[in-house]
């Protein structure tokens, strides 16, 4: 489908509102998963690291 001007191609054939809703929604999902993905695996490696310096001063700095 070809398109007269910018205009005409953003309004989508008086669909636009709809169409650039549903990829604002879509894209903004996508950004909340990748930004939980990111705080969840920072979350983990603090974890971690965390049991590891713990197993090391119990186990009297990894020796034993």
């Amino acid at each position: 489908m070809a398109f007269d001007s910018f205009s005409d191609w953003l309004a989508m054939g008086r669909h636009g509102v709809y169409v650039w809703t549903a990829w604002g929604v879509s894209l903004g999902l996508l950004a909340l998963c990748v930004l939980l993905v990111r705080s969840e695996i920072r979350t983990v490696r603090r974890d971690l690291r965390r049991r590891i310096r713990r197993a090391a001063a119990t186990n009297g700095g990894g020796q034993g």
